[in-house]
């Protein structure tokens, strides 16, 4: 059902600019660690791949927009996590471990050497602990509208209630939960498959990801999970929700924050030129940082 929504909506992307016919793709796919099959694709090569991470109920043709115009100096990796796309659904618990998991097969199976992960909001949850778990071959992470503040703290209560509208009415729950997710002005045709697309996401999937991710900030996982990292960790954040550096700073090491204006929680659809024009800006502070090692 996703792909054929994207199909019948391509049009817009057309428009957009964001299609990538001219940009050759491999398909592939990766085993994780619990057996699920985790479907990727990899566009153009270079000693430094970008790994681009989906969020909650998305999938990798999020990234759509960014793939021509990286793909010209690095090696790009879109991902489906498990229970997403076009990768198997069969896990019990979709926890941010598991994704991790997910990642760290890819890399495993593609025998890269040195990874930037890209995160969209949950894959900023997944990308920092994919960067724990292979420390040697994560060179820097970067979030995109997510780790606004990772010691922020919520309460059980206050997870179990936004958890109940999934639970009872999963379609019309999402379909609320993403309308203000986009400022006045946003192409509404966009908003509509944005929309309409998530709300098709399985919703087994959907709810245990959704408890496991807001998890992480009732344990103070969200903030622990920085304790060993030291690669850059960038952010670039819209400002629908405050973001707190001062705060991000206190737990993570090495950390730069870019604001995105005038968009929502997906950038990279919404303003797809500016944001890629961040994004290179972005890797170009991590080149600095690294000592030009990219």
């Amino acid at each position: 059902m996703k792909r054929l929504l994207w199909g019948i909506l391509l049009s817009l992307l057309v428009l957009a600019g964001c299609t990538s016919k001219n940009t050759s793709v491999k398909y592939n796919v990766a085993i994780s660690s619990d057996s699920e099959r985790i479907a990727y694709s990899t566009y153009g090569a270079g000693e430094t791949s970008l790994i681009f991470i989906h969020g909650w109920s998305c999938d990798s043709r999020y990234w759509q927009q960014q793939l021509s115009t990286f793909s010209k100096h690095y090696q790009v990796i879109t991902i489906d996590l498990a229970g997403h796309g076009d990768s198997s659904l069969g896990r019990l618990d979709y926890t941010m471990i598991s994704f991790a998991k997910d990642v760290k097969a890819v890399i495993e199976k593609d025998n890269l050497n040195q990874a930037i992960l890209i995160g969209h909001s949950m894959g900023g949850g997944v990308m920092a602990e994919v960067a724990r778990l292979m420390p040697k071959k994560v060179i820097a992470i970067i979030g995109i509208d997510t780790l606004q503040n990772v010691a922020e703290e919520v309460p059980q209560k206050i997870l179990d209630e936004m958890s109940e509208p999934f639970e009872v009415d999963f379609q019309n729950a999402m379909q609320a939960f993403v309308s203000p997710m986009f400022p006045e002005g946003t192409d509404g045709e966009l908003i509509n498959w944005i929309k309409e697309d998530m709300s098709s996401a399985p919703q087994d999937v959907a709810v245990s990801a959704f408890r496991n991710y807001l998890g992480q900030y009732v344990n103070n996982e969200a903030s622990q999970v920085f304790e060993n990292i030291t690669v850059p960790v960038v952010s670039i954040n819209a400002r629908l929700w405050p973001t707190s550096p001062d705060d991000n700073r206190k737990h993570i090491k090495n950390y730069k924050l870019f604001y995105i204006e005038e968009t929502g929680h997906f950038p990279m659809l919404e303003k797809p030129e500016e944001f890629n024009k961040l994004l290179t800006e972005a890797l170009e502070y991590i080149k600095t940082e690294n000592n030009n090692d990219l």
